[in-house]
């Protein structure tokens, strides 16, 4: 262990001024011209319907309608789960969560993360010369090595998880309403389950709490200047980078700095999607002055809205799921129907992407890994099997179709974490069980369980409002086709060499930079 102890000393050291603390940018390798640069955006609880590009009744999003005219846009992208920690660790293994062990959220209090024998797209690119960079939310782990900074990340400024999962002294806006950190000894209170008010949440940079609780109302302008920061000293050094950006935008509290005329529902997530639209605008325009021929961007999504959120909630589009709503409930976030996982996505890279270009191919935050080390001229880590694939000929438009099968894990509403009881063949969608997410008026669709799966034709029915009959000659032909795929990923899951995260919870663990503080203040106020 006397390697963790000298990366975490060397980590650890505080800095005065802009230095990342073991980026070795002054690096003598002549990758510059050769291995391009990777931006990878995730923006959190963005609805396909958010992107003003795809859906004509969003104004909100003019730079990324700007890197859609300038790029490729595809419209049938998919999130590898419909919830934060899974989807996150199969962008980073490219690997679904029955493979790489992570099935459900991590908690403030966990004592695992990402398994530590799961080799990370940064890892990866790190051993291939680059240097690596993560701004913003990571929900893998944060206790020891779990912590970016030994995940293959050379650079972390972030929130160790999602933003509402601590107290802040600007809580923005929620549904129901958090209360601000307390600010002195008193009686506990009892508040809503969905509010932490016990821990205020804490921004790291590498292993140091900088600042807890973390000002929300001016997070978005932090991220925007390390991001920056970064894209510039990595740009001048000769090394080529990765840099990933897990944005706190869309998910709740929403902590709008510029207030709409009248602050209340719709407007407010309006204001909230044009900051961050600003955020992604910033690190776009800083790609363009610094790394414009040699610099990948790729913006999309963790999973679709969270609708019992409201009017905080974002759009899912045409994809509305009518079946389920139907039953009760919603068919967005922790739901395998369209509106849980189908999210925007962009591609931008001046010179490689074709310019303006609308795809239709089938493809998954999944097929990111794959993709990023084929570029990079990395090698894939070996003993394992992956779920995604390099989609570069799809990219670069001397290909269209992309997967033929995609897998929807459970993911909350329905059913066991992880389980894969949904399966998107073509055109074609099948579900053996379904169910609804809480809904704005707090009603959930019951579990259902289908021996013979419903199956809708996504071609003629976008809205998943009525599946085909079941002793319809269309149904009967695409049924064995549909079970035969199925079997053939669990089987091939059985084969694997799989992980199995660590989901103990221990307080010991919850990140406090004084305990001796209300809150874990880091200093009195």
């Amino acid at each position: 262990m006397g390697w963790l102890f000298l990366k975490v000393l060397l980590v650890g050291v505080s800095f005065s001024g802009f230095l990342y603390p073991l980026v070795d940018f002054c690096f003598n390798g002549k990758t510059r011209g050769q291995k391009p640069n990777f931006v990878i955006i995730l923006a959190d609880d963005i609805g396909w319907g958010d992107l003003g590009a795809n859906w004509a009744e969003t104004k909100d999003t003019t730079n990324l309608d700007k890197i859609a005219s300038e790029g490729m846009r595809f419209v049938d992208f998919h999130a590898a789960a419909s919830t934060c920690s899974p989807s996150r660790a199969s962008l980073l293994t490219g690997r679904l969560g029955l493979r790489n062990g992570v099935t459900h959220n991590f908690a403030v209090t966990s004592v695992g993360g990402l398994p530590l024998n799961e080799t990370t797209l940064a890892e990866v690119l790190q051993q291939a010369g680059y240097v690596t960079g993560m701004i913003g939310k990571w929900h893998l782990g944060h206790h020891g090595s779990y912590h970016p900074n030994f995940r293959g990340f050379d650079y972390y400024f972030g929130i160790p998880y999602s933003h509402d999962m601590g107290c802040t002294d600007t809580p923005g806006y929620n549904h129901p309403p958090c209360p601000a950190c307390p600010q002195g000894d008193g009686p506990s209170r009892n508040l809503q389950r969905d509010c932490y008010t016990d821990v205020a949440l804490p921004l790291y940079e590498n292993l140091n709490i900088v600042e807890q609780p973390v000002n929300l109302s001016s997070l978005a302008q932090k991220y925007a200047e390390k991001a920056t920061q970064f894209i510039q000293q990595a740009s001048t050094s000769g090394r080529p980078f990765l840099l990933y950006v897990g944005l706190a935008h869309m998910h709740v509290p929403l902590p709008v700095t510029q207030l709409p005329a009248a602050p209340q529902g719709g407007r407010l997530y309006g204001a909230g999607l044009r900051e961050m639209d600003g955020l992604v605008g910033q690190i776009k325009d800083k790609v363009d002055r610094t790394a414009k021929e040699n610099t990948f961007l790729w913006f999309t999504g963790d999973n679709g809205p969270w609708a019992q959120k409201c009017e905080l909630a974002g759009s899912v589009g045409p994809f509305t799921g009518l079946w389920q709503t139907r039953q009760g409930g919603c068919p967005a976030k922790q739901t395998t129907w369209e509106g849980g996982h189908r999210v925007p996505a962009l591609a931008y890279w001046p010179g490689r992407v074709p310019v303006n270009v609308t795809s239709t191919a089938l493809l998954s935050v999944l097929d990111i890994f794959p993709t990023v080390v084929a570029l990079a001229q990395a090698s894939l880590p070996q003993g394992r099997r992956f779920d995604g694939v390099d989609v570069s000929e799809v990219l670069f438009g001397w290909s269209q179709p992309g997967h033929r099968v995609l897998f929807h894990p459970n993911s909350g509403a329905a059913g066991e974490f992880g389980a894969l009881q949904t399966v998107r063949l073509e055109r074609y969608k099948a579900f053996y069980i379904t169910g609804g997410a809480r809904a704005c008026d707090g009603s959930t669709g019951p579990e259902l369980q289908h021996k013979f799966p419903l199956i809708f034709n996504l071609e003629d029915d976008i809205a998943e409002a009525v599946p085909l009959e079941r002793g319809g000659a269309e149904y009967q032909a695409v049924l064995p086709e549909i079970r035969k795929v199925l079997a053939d990923v669990l089987q091939d899951i059985a084969n694997d060499n799989i992980s199995k995260a660590d989901y103990t919870q221990d307080p010991s663990v919850t990140p406090c930079c004084n305990p001796y503080h209300i809150a874990c203040r880091c200093q009195a106020t």
